[in-house]
């Protein structure tokens, strides 16, 4: 039997009520936990500097995902513009950080919808929505709208990890996939390197309610996952990830059976050089550690980037918003 999507078992009624209560939370918006508290609808603008529309920076099959996400048509791809957090390091900055020129980017949630009916038609294994936290209540609306339109594939949620509980418990059963990253172990970094007091304690909740939404098993159909829980870690230089203290997390207060994506890939970009414990890519043995705090942790499941994947695995915004990643598949392991 094929996979149905979670969206397609919502009732009408339940949907309208899900979109009821988003809509409140956007015009006094707690859509993440820096709790703007700005009515977005009435052009008010928080951190993320961004209305009530979603803005589209670029959409395309992508196969740089983890292989079972990219598979072999890739992933449905869509790059939201602007963000709510400010990381110094950030590789996507030419999207995620530039809201004055990505707000000409903004479109409908029709549109929005008819982008990810597009995808599915292109062959597409699934809908990932890339940095959607900010946009998560116009995106709401648009997976109902494309639902009805016939979109039939699972959606993934690819997020920096800082988002509400409140607005992922209107995701659930809309949500099939969660690709959160967890960046730091603890809060003080998470100020410095991305502009934002409580990263920490905010993204254990927030990845404890994905958990409780999917569990840890991934759910397999022709060799592609179509439901579960991924979480990506970036090890950063001079352990700024804090990486021992986010394994802890997972392995004692969820499950030692999560998956795992250990990332390799950063290199410094955007304003990185200002910082100097950040200003260099990661080394060998900094590698090393973090595999054996896999291993000491008992997390066995996922996948590892190889060391060089940092001079691979570099977009292009600023240059081909078409296929930003050049259809480069990611080097794991």
């Amino acid at each position: 039997m094929s996979f149905i999507p979670s969206y397609k078992k919502i009732s009408e009624s339940e949907f309208d009520e899900r979109i009821r209560v988003a809509d409140s939370i956007i015009k006094s918006c707690t859509s993440c936990p820096r709790n703007c508290m700005v009515d977005r609808t009435n052009g008010e603008l928080g951190t993320c500097q961004s209305g009530d529309k979603p803005i589209v920076s670029s959409y395309t099959l992508h196969f740089g995902e983890e292989p079972v996400l990219s598979g072999t048509n890739g992933a449905g791809n869509i790059f939201f513009g602007n963000c709510n957090l400010r990381c110094v390091y950030c590789q996507n900055f030419v999207i995620s950080q530039n809201p004055k020129i990505e707000k000409r980017n903004e479109i409908t949630f029709e549109r929005l919808a008819e982008i990810m009916i597009e995808l599915q038609n292109m062959g597409s294994h699934n809908i990932g929505l890339v940095s959607p936290t900010h946009f998560a209540v116009p995106v709401l609306k648009s997976i109902r709208i494309a639902s009805q339109l016939g979109l039939n594939l699972p959606i993934i949620y690819n997020t920096n990890g800082y988002d509400s509980v409140e607005m992922l418990k209107l995701y659930k059963d809309v949500i099939d996939i969660y690709l959160p990253d967890f960046k730091y172990g603890n809060n003080e970094n998470g100020r410095v390197y991305s502009k934002v007091s409580d990263y920490f304690d905010k993204t254990k909740l927030a990845i404890k309610e994905m958990y409780n939404q999917v569990g840890s098993e991934l759910v397999y159909e022709n060799g592609v996952v179509v439901r579960g829980l991924i979480i990506r870690h970036l090890i950063l230089p001079n352990d700024l990830s804090e990486t021992e203290k986010v394994f802890k997390f997972i392995s004692e207060e969820l499950d030692k059976k999560v998956h795992i994506s250990l990332m390799t890939q950063y290199y410094p970009t955007n304003r990185s050089e200002k910082h100097i414990l950040i200003n260099r890519t990661i080394r060998y043995k900094e590698f090393v550690k973090a595999v054996e705090l896999l291993e000491k942790y008992g997390l066995e499941n996922g996948w590892m980037q190889e060391l060089e994947s940092n001079e691979f695995y570099r977009p292009s915004f600023e240059v081909n918003r078409d296929d930003p990643f050049n259809n480069k598949k990611l080097n794991l392991i």
